[in-house]
């Protein structure tokens, strides 16, 4: 099997289902965003962490495939069977967050990205995280996207965010808080 097909070549791409679309298409912005989170999500989990958030990172990973195939289907056309994004899914992101909290200091201040390499992957991954959930929330407006997906989305970021000041503590890394200055 050939991976380049020459199909895209006038900048236009096909949907689950058939339909094609110009590759500046929001559902394309919204599945490709999350294409680029799975991918970060990998180059975190390579990181010098802990076997037991490797398996979580991978399990995420996976559901990022079952967010991607949800968004890149048309809703009108489509007939194949798209794995299906379960409460529980976003149910075992709230429960990793809350035995991240049990370790964590409480936060009492906004927190600057950064701190060490893994950190900062965190930090980027939530940010395209955010700019992924912005997207399918647009493309919501005028297409159907399931609820859970961007539940999920929503929730990833505060996950990621968690992740970052966990994998810092982990390290020994000092939180880089944002103090803002006082106007004179």
């Amino acid at each position: 099997m050939k991976i380049y097909t020459k199909t895209g070549d006038q900048g236009q791409t096909s949907l689950i289902g058939g339909t094609r679309v110009p590759k500046h298409h929001i559902r394309i912005e919204s599945y490709g965003t999350v294409d680029e989170l799975n991918s970060y999500i990998g180059l975190i989990a390579v990181q010098d962490i802990d076997e037991a958030t490797k398996t979580i990172l991978k399990h995420i990973q996976d559901r990022l495939f079952t967010v991607g195939a949800s968004l890149a289907a048309d809703p009108e056309k489509s007939k194949m069977k798209i794995p299906d994004l379960l409460e529980s899914d976003i149910t075992l992101l709230e429960k990793e967050m809350d035995a991240m909290n049990e370790i964590l200091p409480e936060l009492r201040h906004f927190i600057l990205p950064g701190g060490n390499t893994t950190v900062s992957y965190c930090h980027i991954a939530r940010c395209v995280c955010r700019r992924a959930e912005r997207l399918t929330v647009a493309l919501a407006e005028n297409s159907f996207v399931d609820t859970k997906v961007t539940v999920y989305l929503n929730r990833l970021s505060d996950y990621l965010f968690t992740l970052g000041r966990k994998l810092g503590h982990d390290a020994g890394v000092v939180e880089n808080i944002w103090l803002p200055r006082e106007n004179s």
